[in-house]
């Protein structure tokens, strides 16, 4: 499973080759991907003393790991060991610039949630006796999901999932988008990428924002001008997704929204779902509240809601974030 593992341990300051800043007191490693190619890029913060717990945390579409870095140090601050990867085709889990967004397996969602639980496996040996936490945001929340139901026989020892930024879609319309992303692959190839299908996932509750950086101000991301004006003039966060990640992130969401999935999900495993009620991802909080109630339908006992008034899709770069990251921190406080 860990075939091609490295690590290097950072005590120095080191810059990334995004210039996202300095970081301390961090591990870099990587792993083989599930995809037969992708070398996983990964980072580790640690605290200064003894563990208290692990978080896992899983990203979204078109952003990379070391955005979390705030929260990251927030957490290592009160004892968590916070470990993350980029996914493939995000991050430096590429070669090159042109392979950013182009995910080459028939199914590159399993892919994902394979590289997830081999990255779970690593820490948990690494840290076998503290509690485990695992957060995943926007895409990386229908990755989570996927991998709380294909992956329960092997999480009992999991502690508990942040679910953030998550919304619930129906089968039909993403039977609709997979046909579309079917019928251009057809005649473009998987690696095409399309704005007509990037177009396509900016949804009606997406119309009262600006999806493309033209307005800081009304981001669909957050009311945090200074964080948007960054991330659109990040190269790492600007490439457009091939037909073939599409694919893998509609088919993500269609069985993530699934009851057979919910279903499949550990009943004893806690669950935090949290969102801003101005999310478009989310429909403005209808479909977060859509999937929490899918979860409580499902028999799972412990599961918690929480929507920030006003907030939209990043609520861990949002204005109000030292707040979201004090109630996330609170939540696996009373867990662990």
């Amino acid at each position: 499973m860990n075939k091609g593992y490295k690590s290097d341990k950072i005590d120095i300051d080191f810059m990334d080759k995004r210039g996202s800043g300095i970081v301390e007191n961090q591990e870099v490693y990587t792993f083989n991907s599930s995809d037969g190619h992708s070398l996983i890029h990964c980072r580790k913060w640690l605290p200064e003393g003894t563990p208290v717990a692990v978080v896992q945390i899983v990203h979204g579409m078109v952003e990379y790991i070391e955005r979390y870095d705030e929260f990251a140090k927030f957490l290592a601050s009160k004892g968590y060991v916070v470990v993350a990867h980029d996914h493939i085709g995000h991050g430096q889990s590429v070669t090159s610039p042109e392979e950013l967004g182009v995910m080459t397996g028939a199914h590159p969602a399993d892919d994902m949630v394979e590289d997830i639980y081999t990255h779970y496996a690593l820490t948990k040996k690494a840290y076998p006796s503290i509690p485990y936490f695992i957060l995943g945001h926007s895409m990386g929340s229908y990755m989570l999901r996927k991998f709380l139901a294909d992956k329960t026989a092997y999480l009992e020892e999991l502690t508990g999932a942040v679910i953030m930024g998550t919304g619930q879609e129906s089968a039909a319309t993403c039977n609709a988008g997979l046909a579309v992303i079917a019928i251009l692959s057809f005649f473009k190839g998987k690696k095409y990428r399309s704005a007509f299908v990037q177009g396509m996932t900016y949804s009606k509750p997406y119309q009262k924002y600006d999806c493309y950086g033209k307005d800081y101000g009304n981001s669909w991301l957050s009311k945090n001008t200074r964080n948007v004006e960054k991330y659109y003039h990040d190269p790492y966060c600007t490439f457009m997704f091939t037909l073939n990640a599409y694919k893998g992130l509609v088919e993500a969401t269609k069985y993530a929204c699934s009851k057979a999935s919910v279903n499949k999900m550990r009943k004893g495993l806690p669950l935090l779902v949290v969102s801003g009620d101005a999310d478009p991802v989310g429909n403005l909080g209808a479909g977060t509240t859509a999937a929490y109630e899918s979860f409580k339908a499902a028999g799972i006992k412990d599961v918690t809601l929480k929507l920030y008034k006003g907030d939209r899709h990043e609520i861990l770069n949002e204005l109000d974030r030292d707040v979201v990251f004090e109630d996330i921190y609170q939540w696996f406080e009373a867990h662990r």
